[in-house]
């Protein structure tokens, strides 16, 4: 299995402070099954923006301390890169990261909504062949107020991601209430935990999925596992044509 969103750096953003603690990480990720993981520090956002450069020599080093302590563990390099009318220009000279080196990238919306730039700097990203796929949305306070929000951007050649914590409750109930509609929609196509850290943000990879099998969501747990794994073969992801979503008031549950 492939966890195609995790922080596991040490010392580039709000993730692991040592390189025990991304060993660590990496242990619990092995445990769950996990075979595969994309290193995906933040880039560009207002808090962090890790390089390429950085991305690399950390990515370099981790891998020979996995390989030093024998850990049966692919690792591959990535960003979460946030949302800027810039972005396009970045992926373009090689200086922003797709995913595993694939023709996907994880683009992250700022959680308080949507910018107005977001459906150009979309459409320009796959004009260059490259899928933006969209980190957590379900995490995005406008989404959660007017969940078709997100519908408008899958119809606009995007995907989305959901992530484990909040399908495990980790986030709050509104959030995994969200996360489940979003789902049911077929507006979520791949699925990450975002691991940060062991304590405030684990990464619960395989709990997120139980909540999806106890729910006999057996297909969507397929679906979801199956486009991961075809962004390390860089391949076309299964889509399933998106519903309509009955219109409520997230924020309320939410905030």
């Amino acid at each position: 299995m492939l966890d195609m969103h995790a922080h596991i750096l040490p010392a580039v953003d709000d993730g692991p402070k040592t390189l025990e603690e991304s060993i660590q990480l990496i242990e619990i990720a092995i445990a769950e099954g996990i075979t595969d993981m994309i290193a995906t520090p933040h880039a560009y956002s207002p808090h962090y923006d890790v390089s390429k450069e950085q991305v690399l020599e950390k990515l370099m080093a981790l891998q020979r301390e996995v390989e030093k302590r024998g850990l049966s563990i692919n690792l591959h390099a990535g960003q979460e890169i946030r949302i800027q009318d810039f972005v396009p220009e970045k992926l373009e000279s090689g200086e922003a990261l797709t995913l595993a080196g694939s023709k996907y990238m994880l683009l992250e919306l700022p959680s308080s909504g949507i910018p107005a730039y977001t459906v150009p700097v979309i459409q320009a990203i796959l004009s260059m062949g490259i899928v933006p796929i969209i980190a957590h949305p379900e995490r995005n306070r406008a989404i959660a107020e007017k969940p078709s929000r997100l519908s408008r951007l899958v119809n606009h050649g995007a995907l989305a991601q959901v992530t484990a914590g909040s399908l495990a409750g980790h986030f709050g109930k509104g959030v995994q209430s969200l996360s489940m509609h979003l789902i049911e929609a077929n507006l979520i196509h791949s699925y990450g935990s975002d691991v940060h850290n062991s304590k405030t943000r684990p990464a619960l990879f395989e709990k997120g999925l139980d909540y999806l099998d106890k729910r006999k969501l057996h297909n969507t747990v397929d679906i979801l596992l199956e486009n991961n794994a075809r962004i390390l073969t860089n391949e076309n992801f299964l889509l399933l044509e998106p519903r309509e979503i009955a219109p409520k008031k997230w924020w309320q549950v939410i905030g």
